[in-house]
């Protein structure tokens, strides 16, 4: 039976973000993962989710200047401080959290870069993040480029071999069905392909290709959802999306699975 997490960063946005939490789990979510917490303090957080029975399943670390539009920090050479003290940050919220798992964007590849050698940096930088993070795991994502043009990271095969290639036992992808849709397509295959090898670390949805809903849009989730469960995956599945109107009335498609009150 598949378990969701609410995505507090695009949901319930009518709502202040630390009160996002009780909204969350007033709807029968039993969990949630967002960007960043770094806005607000560990103890402050945890007390949201401890007082909703909430669980934090993910967030991502540090990303560099996000205002100035830099989406991560892994893959660019010469950030190599940043880079570190944002993983030190990022392991001590997750600790704070109980947070098992922290994705660590790719970052944007430079104009006229060498793919290699930003690559080369990648590996790097991600096996030296896992080692820190020896409890915890560290996960990638690939990431559409209409959504983020030039990120680093774009397909599930690359993710697999940099996974591969690094070695770590707590590296793993973080698989997002809206982004694999609009760069590989063929969601059902990828799924048998890629979950029983034990690499994938992290589901998440929406509906494409508006990022609504999944029970909109050219994806039908409800297959996709059984073979999940027939892959054995036992993780969260994350519910990225921005909702058409009010959060909590967009809920149609989660009924099945909230979280049942006594």
């Amino acid at each position: 039976m598949p378990r969701f997490a609410a995505n507090l960063s695009m949901m319930y946005g009518e709502h202040a973000f630390l009160e996002r939490f009780a909204a969350a789990a007033a709807d029968g979510f039993e969990a949630v993962e967002y960007l960043f917490p770094y806005e607000h303090p560990a103890a402050e957080l945890a007390a949201r989710l401890a007082g909703h029975g909430l669980r934090q399943v993910l967030f991502n670390a540090p990303p560099g200047d996000w205002a100035a539009g830099e989406r991560g920090l892994a893959c660019l050479p010469g950030r190599e401080d940043e880079f570190r003290r944002g993983i030190a940050q990022a392991i001590e919220y997750a600790q704070a959290l109980g947070c098992p798992r922290v994705h660590v964007m790719a970052g944007l590849a430079p104009a006229g870069a060498d793919r290699a050698a930003l690559r080369a940096t990648y590996v790097q930088r991600l096996a030296w993040a896992a080692a820190q993070a020896s409890t915890l795991q560290i996960l990638i994502e690939p990431i559409n480029s209409r959504d983020i043009p030039g990120f680093f990271l774009n397909r599930q095969d690359e993710a697999h071999a940099v996974v591969a290639e690094v070695g770590a036992p707590n590296l793993k992808v973080q698989m997002d069905l809206y982004h694999c849709q609009i760069v590989e397509g063929d969601l059902a295959m990828k799924l048998r392909q890629y979950l029983p090898g034990g690499r994938v670390g992290h589901l998440q949805i929406a509906g494409v290709p508006e990022r609504h809903e999944p029970d909109r849009g050219e994806v039908h989730y409800p297959y996709l959802f059984a073979l999940i469960d027939e892959l054995g995956y036992d993780g969260f599945i994350g519910a990225e999306y921005r909702p058409r109107a009010g959060t909590s009335a967009g809920l149609g498609w989660f009924q099945p699975w909230k979280r049942k009150t006594p």
